[in-house]
């Protein structure tokens, strides 16, 4: 379905005075102080907690956190969570913090946990996939990435050498990815809009060069208990991907720019929650984020 979208010239890229346009349109609709530094500031008791950078966007500036397991072990494989690369993606947001409160401390004595719940903290307000500078940081996760969401993240590991051996990217697939998103990616790449079939339930994007079939089956698996996994749709797809196994697609994460792309680790996965579906709620949208959090620990911690 193609759609048109109130910016810019069909068929043409969007320059400067477009971009500009599209972020005066934008308005703040909920607080990242209040939902995600409040919460993380209780979080200080049993965890470490460091600032790895700051936004600063006109005239507001969002300080960027990891949350890190107190006592670091060399010896310990490390584990890396990361949400809200796409600020309007809730769960992926909460659901990272919820691990933090409740799951994270049953995998201390196997792991070292480090956690960056808010990647991407205008878009949480504004509730956008983009940046202010219409960039999609879920597609820059490479050198000289033209976000700062991006290298801001990819900096702090590098300095501080840390290398992860699990690595799972929390995400949603959401009902405005059709009737924005998508529209509005099409006008600024100047290109016609296709919307995709949403997906109405849970679903992984496995790496396609690091695939690790088994780990995928074992998130599933753990999922399934707290909410629906989808199915594939008629052509055998999800959002355009043929499912590889069930609730499973895959890219290529370096080659993207994706999240999921930004180490080497073994085990890696991008998690998806349809919050939009009617067979779900906010609350087991959050639950299955972390059950794909635990699933994944706990396949990991008899192969590492």
């Amino acid at each position: 379905m193609n759609q048109d979208y109130p910016i810019g010239t069909p068929g043409t890229p969007w320059g400067d005075a477009e971009k500009q346009e599209w972020y005066a349109r934008q308005s703040k609709q909920r607080d990242y102080g209040n939902d995600v530094i409040r919460r993380i500031d209780h979080l200080r008791e049993q965890f470490d907690v460091e600032t790895y950078g700051e936004l600063n966007y006109d005239a507001k500036s969002y300080p960027l956190f990891v949350v890190r397991s107190r006592n670091w072990r060399a010896e310990l494989p490390t584990v890396l969570v990361t949400g809200g690369v796409h600020g309007y993606e809730t769960s992926g947001v909460h659901g990272a913090l919820y691990f933090l409160e409740t799951e994270a401390v049953n995998h201390l004595a196997h792991f070292n946990i480090i956690v960056a719940p808010c990647l991407s903290p205008w878009g949480y307000e504004t509730i956008n996939r983009w940046n202010p500078d219409a960039v999609d940081p879920n597609r820059s996760f490479k050198p000289q990435s033209p976000a700062q969401e991006c290298a801001l993240i990819m900096n702090y590991l590098s300095k501080h050498k840390i290398t992860p051996d699990v690595h799972v990217d929390l995400h949603e697939t959401t009902d405005t990815d059709n009737s924005e998103f998508r529209p509005a990616k099409a006008a600024l790449d100047g290109t016609t809009n296709t919307n995709w079939n949403i997906p109405d339930g849970f679903y992984l994007v496995a790496d396609s060069k690091r695939a690790e079939p088994e780990f995928q089956r074992a998130i599933i698996e753990t999922v399934k208990p707290i909410t629906h996994i989808a199915p594939a749709d008629d052509s055998g797809c999800l959002i355009g991907a043929p499912m590889i196994q069930e609730g499973v697609i895959e890219y290529d994460g370096k080659g993207l720019g994706l999240c999921m792309g930004l180490t080497d680790a073994r085990f890696v996965t991008t998690t998806e929650v349809y919050p939009d579906s009617a067979n779900t709620n906010p609350v087991e949208c959050v639950d299955a984020q972390v059950a794909a959090v635990r699933g994944a620990l706990e396949y990991a911690a008899q192969e590492l």
